[in-house]
């Protein structure tokens, strides 16, 4: 038995005479972290962890001196790792901003997901985090559009999960918004910053805004082929959560505007 894994264990034992905590029942191990405080969830950020294998980042993420946690690690197994009770703050967003939040760790549930950053994500991993999104909606009633990545809540200094994250597979399972062309007209009053703003993004420096909007919904086009496509794309994921947030009443958003949106 290595010392990494002896003192995982060891971890594990201890927070078992730890209060009940408050966590999803699909988790295979509880780890426990020590970093993180009081809060209320009610949106998830997904990130990758940057490592080789699941242990490495297991070790980072108990560790006191870094600093760093989130409250759940899916494993390219499938395999699901609790390390922070949901009610407690996590320490996974840092500086950060979505939907006019700053302490985005406050409002959040951390997922880390075993992965290096460059490479595609399992099968097995990815159905594990759709049965952990369904269980965290159902418990928490997150809205569809407060599932979203580290880098649409650090702009310019997060790109997790990345260029290869399944965006699309979630959002059929409704986890976030997707918008498949073709889309609707754009009204010529549309501004395509107003738009970001009201989608979540911070619009403080546009161009990031953008960068981190074509990482999450074009990522697999150009640069000329994300911009032509932008406006049309922010239009329709508008409209399309105005008509979620009150069907009785879709009429209303055939132009949407940024006070209708709730996240």
């Amino acid at each position: 038995m290595t010392r990494t894994v002896l003192c995982i264990l060891l971890t594990a034992l201890l927070s078992a005479c730890a209060p009940t905590r408050r966590g999803s029942a699909l988790a295979d191990t509880w780890i426990a972290s020590p970093n993180h405080g009081p809060r209320e969830p009610n949106l998830v950020v997904l990130h990758y962890t940057t490592n080789d294998d699941a242990e490495t980042a297991i070790r980072t993420l108990i560790d006191p001196r870094r600093e760093v946690s989130a409250h759940y690690l899916i494993g390219r197994d499938g395999r699901i790792y609790q390390l922070v009770d949901e009610l407690r703050r996590a320490w996974h967003a840092g500086a950060a901003y979505w939907g006019g939040m700053r302490d985005i760790n406050s409002a959040s549930i951390g997922i880390e997901l075993d992965n290096s950053g460059h490479e595609p994500f399992p099968p097995d991993q990815i159905e594990a985090l759709l049965a952990l999104l369904a269980d965290l909606q159902t418990r928490y009633d997150i809205p569809t559009a407060n599932f979203i990545g580290h880098s649409d809540v650090a702009l310019g200094r997060k790109v997790d999960p990345g260029v290869l994250f399944p965006w699309r597979t979630l959002a059929a399972q409704g986890f976030g918004r997707w918008c498949d062309p073709p889309y609707p007209a754009v009204p010529p009053e549309f501004s395509l910053d107003t738009a970001l703003h009201a989608l979540g993004y911070d619009t403080a420096d546009p161009d990031a805004a953008r960068r981190a909007f074509r990482l999450h919904y074009l990522a697999e086009f150009d640069e000329l082929g994300a911009a032509a496509l932008e406006a049309d794309l922010a239009h329709c994921l508008l409209h399309r959560t105005c008509i979620a947030s009150d069907p009785a009443n879709a009429g209303r958003c055939r132009k949407p505007e940024p006070g209708q949106i709730r996240q």
